[in-house]
């Protein structure tokens, strides 16, 4: 069931949105993966609307407020994806897991695409997925399942107290996830060499750029 109550949904738009077949989608569009695991491989992106963690430097503010996006059903976001060659979807936010995935993630499966999932972890898993990558955030910590199914952690580094917060969080992951730091973009300047040097010297971790920034894409 969806976290997420809107406050301008009819009683059957709310059933609908904590059944998963409605969801507040802020956008889609096809692009390259810019970020951790998956860097450089084209993908359909989903940014779902509504955010229970609230960064202050996040980039994509205008996600939070889930009731300002269209609800959009799982068949909209399919002809939508019909549009294009992509054999993947990234569904991202906002933070998506406060709504029901199932429906949509089935609806994909049928169609043979591959489901790549961004999340802070702070809410339960719904559906199924073929990447996870959690990016925890120290105002809101993850929950202890979310980080133990990840194959990606990817920690933001927007100072120094980043770094414990990121090596905190890897003691719950399992042995083969994938651990990436990654400066926020804002404090790029500054934080890049900090994440190099740390890298270098602790060589578990690899670095994650947002290079979709840096070739001006989506």
């Amino acid at each position: 069931m969806t976290n997420c109550k809107l406050s301008n949904l009819t009683d059957e738009q709310q059933k609908l949105l904590e059944a998963g077949q409605l969801l507040p989608v802020m956008e889609m569009f096809y692009s390259i993966q810019g970020e951790g695991y998956n860097t450089g491989k084209a993908a359909f992106f989903m940014r779902i609307g509504g955010c229970d963690v609230g960064c202050h430097w996040c980039d994509v503010k205008e996600a939070w407020d889930a009731s300002v996006h269209p609800l959009t059903t799982v068949d909209q976001i399919l002809e939508n994806l019909g549009n294009y060659a992509a054999k993947s979807v990234v569904i991202t936010g906002g933070e998506p897991l406060m709504y029901n995935l199932e429906p949509l993630c089935q609806a994909l499966k049928k169609e043979n695409i591959r489901i790549f999932l961004e999340t802070s972890g702070t809410c339960p898993l719904s559906g199924s997925f073929d990447w996870i990558c959690v990016s925890p955030k120290s105002q809101q910590s993850p929950r202890k399942e979310m980080l133990q199914l990840a194959d990606e952690l990817k920690v933001i580094v927007y100072d120094e107290t980043d770094f414990a917060w990121a090596e905190k969080n890897t003691t719950l992951v399992k042995q083969q996830c994938r651990l990436y730091l990654q400066p926020e973009w804002s404090r790029s300047k500054t934080m890049m060499p900090r994440v190099v040097e740390y890298i270098l010297k602790n060589p578990k971790w690899m670095i994650s750029l947002q290079s979709h920034k840096y070739i001006n894409i989506p």
